[in-house]
C-alpha cells in the first residue's frame, strides 16, 4: 500500500463517525486499511458497539486488557457452538459446529485433552527432523532470480505435509486438506464458495471421508495421530457426529492456516522493515525471537467471538444478555498501552510472547509449540541458503485474504537472489 493510499485510509477512519465504524468489513483486510479504525476505538471508544453491519450488531474490544479479561471470564462469555460459537460469522455451517474451542469447560477441558499428547514436548522433539527435512527439500526447490507465489511453493506447502502427518492422513491426497481448511471460513463469493450449500455440500465429503479414518483407527491399535487419539480416547471416541465435523475442522483450520499464514506474513515483515532483515542476517540467534514477533505482527486469526450469557458492564458500557462480544486479537496486539511500539515489527523485543495471537486463558492454542517449531525450522534453513538481507525479496503487492477472521494471503509474488 502505498504512503497516500495510507493517509487516506486514516483520514477515512477518523472522518466517519464514531458508531458508524465497522471493523468486521473484510474489505478493510482485504486492503489492509483495517489498522487506523482498530487505532482510533483503541483511544476514543475500546469497548464500541457497531449496531449494523453484514454479520448484525456487535460489541468490539479492541484493547489488550479488556481482550485478557473477556478471554478468561467463560462463565459470562460463552464459546458454546449453541450460544453463537467463535467468529462472527453467523450463518457459516462450518464454523457453527460444535468443536472444543466452541465449547465451555468442563467439555472443552477434556475433549482438548484428548488431542493434547501430539503437541508434548517429546512428541514436538521427534517430529524437528522430518519438519527440517521436508523444508530443506521445498527451499531447494525454489527457483533463483524467477518470480514465484511464496504462498503456494512454501507455506501452503509446507503445514499441508504437516498437517496431512498429524492426522495421519494419506500423503497423496493432502491437498483435500488444504481445500478444507480455505472453505472452512472463508466468506462467500471466495475460493470459489459461492453459496452455503455449496460449502455443506464439500464438508460432507470432508466428514465421510474422515468418518472412514476414524472408523478404521478405531479397530487398530493407537497410534500417534490425531485421529487415533480421537479414536481412542473416552472422552470424545462417542462424539456425536456434528462434533466430530466441529473437531476436524477446528484442527484443520488450526493446523494449517495460522502457520502457514504466519510462514507468508514473516516475508512481507522483513521487506517492510529491511534494518529488521539486516539485524538478522547478522544475528540469526534472533530466530526464535523473530518468529514470536511475526506470529504477533501477523496475528493469523483477527478476532474470536464471544455471547454474553448474562447483563455486564465492561469498560463502562453496559452489555447485555445474548449480545455478540468480538475480541479483536489484531487491535489487542498493536495497543501501545500492553506493547512498546506496537506498531513497529522489532525482532528482539524485550518480551517477544507478550501477545494475544494463540488466545488467552483455557483456549489458549494447542498447536502453538508446534506452529512457533515449524517457523524456526523455516527462517534456520532459508538463512543457511540466502544470507545476505534482501535476498529473499517481495516484487509486487500481496494478495490478501477478503476475510475478517483470517489475516492471511492467497499470493505473495517473492523473487530470491543468488
Amino acid at each position: 500500500m502505498t504512503q497516500t493510499a495510507a493517509a487516506a485510509g486514516r483520514a477515512d477512519a477518523y472522518s466517519i463517525p464514531l458508531d458508524k465504524i465497522n471493523v468486521a468489513d473484510p474489505a478493510l483486510f482485504r486492503d489492509d486499511t483495517v489498522w487506523p479504525y482498530f487505532e482510533r476505538l483503541r483511544k476514543e471508544d475500546p469497548i464500541h458497539y457497531c449496531k449494523e453491519s453484514q454479520y448484525g450488531p456487535y460489541w468490539s474490544v479492541t484493547k489488550f486488557k479488556d481482550i485478557m479479561s473477556v478471554d478468561t471470564n467463560h462463565k459470562v462469555f460463552s464459546a458454546e457452538a449453541r450460544d453463537g460459537g467463535i467468529t462472527i460469522l453467523d450463518n457459516n455451517a462450518a464454523v457453527s459446529l460444535p468443536m472444543f474451542i466452541a465449547m465451555d469447560p468442563p467439555k472443552h477441558d477434556v475433549q482438548r485433552k484428548a488431542v493434547s499428547p501430539i503437541f508434548a514436548q517429546e512428541n514436538l522433539a521427534k517430529l524437528e527432523g522430518l519438519i527440517r527435512q521436508r523444508t530443506q527439500n521445498a527451499l531447494d526447490a525454489l527457483p533463483i532470480g524467477e518470480t514465484f507465489n511464496w504462498v503456494e511453493r512454501v507455506s501452503i506447502n509446507l503445514t499441508t505435509q504437516m498437517l496431512a502427518t498429524l492426522f495421519g492422513f494419506p500423503f497423496e491426497e493432502r491437498t483435500k486438506l488444504t481445500r478444507w481448511s480455505d472453505i472452512a471460513t472463508c466468506e462467500l463469493g471466495t475460493f470459489g464458495i459461492e453459496t452455503e450449500e455449496q460449502r455443506i455440500k464439500e464438508f460432507q465429503e470432508c466428514g465421510a471421508y474422515m468418518s472412514r479414518l476414524f472408523n478404521e483407527r478405531a479397530k487398530a491399535d493407537p497410534q500417534p495421530d490425531l485421529l487415533s487419539m480421537l479414536a481412542h480416547s473416552e472422552s470424545t471416541r462417542n462424539m456425536t457426529p456434528e462434533e466430530f465435523m466441529g473437531n476436524m475442522v477446528l484442527l484443520v483450520v488450526g493446523g494449517n492456516d495460522t502457520t502457514r499464514n504466519s510462514m507468508s506474513g514473516g516475508v512481507l515483515a522483513l521487506n517492510q522493515y529491511p534494518e529488521e532483515y539486516r539485524k538478522l542476517c547478522a544475528n540469526p540467534a534472533l530466530i526464535p525471537s523473530m518468529v514470536s514477533e511475526i506470529i504477533r505482527w501477523q496475528t493469523p486469526l483477527s478476532h474470536i467471538r464471544r455471547t454474553a450469557l448474562q447483563d455486564f458492564e465492561l469498560g463502562g458500557k453496559q452489555i447485555k444478555k445474548g449480545d455478540k462480544v468480538v475480541m479483536w486479537y489484531a487491535s489487542g496486539n498493536r495497543d501501545e498501552e500492553a506493547i512498546e511500539n506496537a506498531n513497529q515489527f522489532i525482532i528482539d523485543r524485550a518480551n517477544p510472547r507478550q501477545h494475544l495471537s494463540f488466545g488467552f486463558g483455557i483456549h489458549r492454542c494447542v498447536g502453538n509449540r508446534l506452529a512457533e517449531m515449524q517457523l524456526r525450522v523455516l527462517w534456520e534453513e532459508a538463512l543457511k541458503r540466502w544470507p545476505k538481507p534482501g535476498q529473499i525479496e517481495v516484487v509486487g503487492e500481496p494478495q490478501r485474504y477478503f476475510s475478517p477472521l483470517m489475516r492471511g494471503f492467497e499470493a505473495l509474488p517473492v523473487r530470491i537472489n543468488a
